[in-house]
């Protein structure tokens, strides 16, 4: 049966990577999502697009140019008609899921009256009191939810222990006259730690170190997001408009510098190698797989003035991985398959990760006025989905009601005279 319709959550590569894809086979429906994602998604796949598919730039223009032809921005909390049906009409609305700018949590109704039923699709929910982003608050109610299970098995720190954490992390590369080696994905991750960091600044202004201290953001497309970030101020939370009323600016701060070519950052990787001038740089990978923040692993991470922080999830297999595991130890590391000796200090601070930690999850199905008779966990390790079905059912059996909680995937089986949507 074919999809009618396409529902995105957030724009997360590996949320909308194989879009491309669709449109290549014919897809031609609607691509529901929120204001904000609208704006963001052609930046995503413009630069899918030139790394995994073609450098042509008519291809790239025409794919980009239908994208935007088929997405039907909506605003949250609002209900819009995705297939229009006598008996089983489809209707979806958006909710703030607090993981990146955008992103949403979907509630879908299918059916009418007191025979619809309403299945929520959690997309990736982030933490509460995230830097720019108003908290996701729970569904009321929903019979069925799939949940992303991400940290099912850990509570992240809070933002007040996380921010002490930051900044010691900081302090000790600015004493040694090192770099803060920062792996960040160029979404979200990045935009949120550049308001800590002007946060920081601005209360340690009179201090030299800080109010000298450089913080690079070696990224095209991180510098990209940031630019539109800054054009949809509109969506950012309470906290960041009274900086900006304050007339502060926490995406565009004067210590702020952006790198753009390829020329310029082999510029600054030297430099930071060569002299003693305390700085943060942000760069990606996320998990130090590939990007510009290679290179300054490979200059910086056998002299142990220097820092590597990671703020996110480092999955198996990757050198973020590896430098996390091992670097306390004084390990290895390969790195474009040179062996590298990691002698900077290595600090993990998990509240930033965008993703809601074991207690948020629990607390996205337990404040619900109603609590579902099903959960499906998707988007998580084995262990971390095992530990947080046993949470839930302690909340349910707090509660006195039944619930199932399963692990995998939902097959949802529309009547056979209603064509599917996608999600």
């Amino acid at each position: 049966m074919d999809v009618r319709a396409l529902v995105i959550t957030h724009v997360h590569i590996d949320h909308v990577g194989r879009l491309p894809y669709l449109i290549a086979a014919g897809y031609r429906g609607p691509i529901v999502c929120s204001t904000p994602s609208a704006t963001l998604l052609p930046l995503v796949i413009e630069d899918a697009l030139k790394v995994g598919f073609t450098r042509d730039e008519r291809l790239i223009t025409g794919t980009l140019a239908l994208i935007r032809s088929l997405t039907v921005p909506i605003p949250y909390a609002t209900w819009h008609t995705l297939i229009e049906h006598t008996t089983s009409p489809v209707r979806v609305r958006l909710q703030r899921a607090g993981h990146i700018l955008g992103s949403a949590y979907a509630e879908i109704d299918v059916g009418q009256g007191t025979k619809s039923k309403r299945a929520v699709f959690s997309g990736d929910l982030g933490a509460p009191y995230a830097p720019l982003l108003p908290p996701p608050l729970s569904p009321q109610r929903a019979d069925i939810v799939v949940l992303e299970s991400t940290y099912g098995d850990r509570v992240h720190e809070d933002r007040k222990t996380r921010r002490a954490r930051l900044k010691a992390a900081i302090e000790h590369a600015m004493e040694d006259g090192g770099t803060v080696m920062i792996p960040a994905f160029s979404i979200g991750r990045t935009q949120e730690l550049l308001y800590e960091f002007e946060g920081l600044i601005f209360e340690n202004k009179d201090k030299p170190l800080w109010r000298d201290l450089a913080v690079i953001v070696d990224s095209p497309l991180a510098a990209r997001f940031t630019a539109a970030y800054n054009e949809l101020k509109p969506h950012w939370d309470a906290e960041a408009h009274q900086r900006v009323r304050a007339g502060r600016h926490p995406l565009s701060f004067e210590n702020l510098i952006t790198v753009d070519s390829h020329a310029d950052h082999l510029k600054f990787v030297d430099h930071l190698a060569k002299t003693r001038r305390p700085a943060i740089v942000l760069a990606a990978s996320g998990m130090a797989a590939g990007g510009r923040i290679v290179n300054y692993l490979k200059a910086l991470i056998e002299d142990p003035r220097h820092d590597v922080l990671f703020v996110g999830y480092q999955a198996a297999g990757t050198p973020g991985h590896d430098i996390q595991k091992h670097g306390p130890k004084g390990g290895f590391v390969q790195l474009d398959g040179e062996r590298k000796t990691i002698r900077a200090k290595v600090t993990s601070i998990s509240g930033y990760s965008a993703h809601a930690g074991q207690d948020d999850l629990v607390n996205f199905i337990g404040r619900m006025r109603k609590l579902p008779s099903e959960v499906r966990l998707v988007h998580g390790d084995a262990s971390a989905k095992s530990t947080l079905r046993q949470k839930l059912l302690a909340v349910a059996e707090q509660r006195g009601v039944s619930l199932q909680v399963s692990i995998g995937l939902l097959h949802v089986n529309a009547p056979s005279n209603t064509p599917q949507a996608g999600t």
